[in-house]
């Protein structure tokens, strides 16, 4: 092996350590119950932590990622104003053509970068559980991603268990993130354009966002040990059963219309009469901007959406 060889690999061993530490260092702080700053700190880790792993893959793979300008046959490298390479960062890793990453795990990344936009310049609260889907996607993802390119060996879940709670899980599901009060409408207005800019089966791709429905289980015998979390095979009868309830009571993804597309949708239906003057009566008549009565919420502070239990109602109303 050549001294340039046992330099990249040294190098990219260092970057791949790093990589490896900001993770660990992510998931204990999201974990640690004295923290109050979790989630701003998750993402900030998370990102170094994936922009590492993926400096390490183009070491390995003899891939430039570093800036530079091509002046005919030599590139000239953009450097700090203290004449440091200036090195990739993770979403320009993730354009490249070179990129490993696969579409679902890049668009849980761009997520979390955009969202880091959003919050680095200001406090943030309530965003630590209501984001914890996608913020576990972001580690089995990038779990997955180490373990694949640099060895099984490396993989961190040996050294990760499931935090105990002091607090029972709520049997009902929690409303969307863009629901919840006291929510900086900066944050969901960027939650909401970035979810509505993805398709039905890439919003429910596990690899953007992982979500876990939990049912109570109780042991069957005295003294028999059961697991706080069991996970079951997609294609059991035991899964098959707890979709189909999941189908019913879940909330997460529940579909909001603006009155304009109710109104479409009635005229579409056969309503050709019914405009929106007619829908604000009837959203008047029935104090269906009220949240209390669940046929609607108010997003960002000022704009109202209506649930299907409405778009039903109101078609309960119009016919004969």
């Amino acid at each position: 092996m050549t001294v340039r060889s046992r330099q990249i690999g040294s190098v990219k061993n260092e970057l791949v350590k790093k990589s490896r530490e900001s993770a660990l260092a992510a998931v204990q702080i999201f974990n640690n119950p004295s923290m109050s700053f979790k989630a701003e700190a998750y993402i900030v880790l998370m990102i170094i932590a994936w922009t590492y792993l993926l400096h390490a893959y183009y070491r390995k793979e003899k891939v430039e990622y570093r800036y530079f300008e091509q002046q005919g046959v030599r590139k000239k490298f953009h450097k700090t104003a203290k004449g440091a390479y200036k090195y990739w960062e993770l979403e320009r890793c993730l354009n490249s053509s070179e990129s490993p990453i696969d579409k679902d795990t890049a668009n849980n990344l761009r997520f979390l970068i955009g969202l880091r936009h959003e919050i680095e310049h200001q406090m943030t609260n309530r965003i630590d559980d209501l984001l914890s889907a996608r913020f576990q996607a972001c580690c089995l993802n990038y779990n997955e991603y180490l373990k694949k390119y640099f060895g099984d060996y490396l993989g961190i879940e040996k050294h990760l268990s499931f935090s105990l709670q002091f607090s029972s899980i709520d049997e009902e599901q929690k409303e969307m993130l863009i629901d919840q009060e006291g929510l900086p409408r900066n944050i969901s207005s960027y939650i909401l354009d970035f979810d509505q800019s993805l398709s039905e089966e890439d919003f429910s791709n596990p690899k953007y966002a992982y979500r876990i429905l939990f049912i109570p289980k109780l042991a069957n015998k005295k003294g028999q040990a059961d697991k706080v979390i069991e996970f079951v095979k997609s294609d059991s009868p035991l899964a098959d059963g707890v979709n189909k309830q999941y189908a019913v009571i879940k909330e997460t993804e529940k579909a909001k219309y603006l009155p304009s597309q109710i109104v479409e949708i009635m005229k579409n239906e056969g309503f050709s009469d019914f405009n929106m003057h007619k829908h604000t009566q009837l959203v008047n008549q029935y104090d269906a901007r009220n949240p209390n009565n669940g046929y609607s919420v108010i997003v960002a502070g000022k704009q109202c959406f209506y649930y299907e239990r409405w778009l039903k109602a109101v078609r309960s109303k119009l016919s004969p």
